[in-house]
């Protein structure tokens, strides 16, 4: 059985923006699961993790949200990606693609490299 890892501090956001950009308005239980789903089970999302992340999001401007019934028709808040949450995903995209380059340099370095 697969032990379920804790996403990484710093990328949940990136995540959550992601999800709601492919995935369109979604409550708060429906992204943690639809994060887990994407990761093959391998991440367990904390919901106490979550909820802050998407209030700052939300004061950020890059989500909003708005009341509406589950899929079990009890209340919930669903969220959805703005314009600048748009452009904060694309941000924050760059930024990962470059810190994932950064960081496989150093897997690739040998001695020889450096001489």
């Amino acid at each position: 059985m697969k032990q379920k890892k804790d996403v990484q501090h710093g990328t949940l956001a990136l995540m959550v923006l992601k999800t709601l950009e492919v995935l369109g308005s979604l409550h708060g239980y429906g992204i943690a699961r639809r994060i887990e789903q994407i990761s093959g089970e391998l991440l367990s999302v904390n919901q106490g993790t979550l909820y802050p992340i998407l209030l700052r999001l939300e004061q950020e401007g890059a989500i909003a949200s708005d009341w509406g019934p589950s899929e079990n028709n009890r209340r919930a808040r669903f969220y959805r990606l703005t314009r600048v949450g748009h452009k904060l995903l694309e941000a924050e995209k760059r930024d990962w693609e470059q810190t994932t380059a950064i960081i496989a340099r150093f897997f690739e370095v040998k001695a020889e490299d450096l001489a």
